[in-house]
């Protein structure tokens, strides 16, 4: 994969989960996971994904997101909507967190994962549902074709979120990537459960 985004754009950046970073100066950047769902692959559980997105100027303008064993894409750029195999998608009109199913992932830090076991336990009373699948990528796209009504999770890589993040927000999901004000978080959801799903995951009791 790199040797041929390599000779389709020379002098582009590569940001990867697998051998590091190149030529962090340049203005474009690929950032490449190529097995979003390594404990998934291991184990033989069947969803994993490969993402890769560009970055032009630090800013994230197109992703593609690729669902491996069922050979379906998901795609997006900046501006122009997201979409599953050709066909556009928009995410859940889910308007009540109550009635919204929510996926997440966990960290591998064990001090980390207490914490995010708090924050499942308490969202387990307040939503329909709580799923983690194991891929953050797919769980994103799966937020922008309303498979499922929202995403959260902490302490991702950038390679993890890239792709999805962009996807969903292009098919109409309002999303917020990490910072330290909001303790790490990645986020995505339809607007009508969004605010409701972002207050009930804060670290600290809400």
């Amino acid at each position: 994969m790199r040797a041929q985004l390599r000779e389709a754009t020379p002098g582009a950046g590569v940001l990867g989960e697998e051998r590091g970073e190149t030529n962090p100066g340049a203005r474009l950047q690929w950032v490449i996971d190529p097995l979003d769902g390594t404990i998934n692959f291991l184990y033989g559980i069947p969803l994993f994904a490969v993402s890769i997105a560009a970055a032009f100027d630090g800013e994230i303008v197109a992703g593609a997101v690729v669902d491996v064993l069922r050979d379906e894409l998901f795609a997006a750029h900046r501006g122009g909507g997201a979409r599953c195999e050709g066909k556009p998608i928009s995410v859940s009109a889910c308007s009540s967190l109550p009635e919204a199913l929510v996926t997440t992932g966990f960290s591998y830090r064990a001090e980390l994962r207490e914490l995010q076991g708090e924050v499942a336990h308490r969202l387990l009373s307040r939503a329909r549902d709580l799923r983690c699948f194991g891929s953050a990528a797919l769980e994103l796209c799966w937020v922008g074709c309303a498979r499922v009504d929202g995403y959260f999770q902490r302490d991702t890589a950038i390679w993890d979120r890239a792709a999805g993040a962009l996807i969903a927000e292009e098919a109409g999901a309002l999303a917020e990537m990490p910072c330290p004000e909001n303790d790490d978080l990645v986020i995505a959801a339809g607007p009508g459960v969004f605010e409701d799903l972002r207050a009930a995951v804060q670290l600290a009791a809400a």
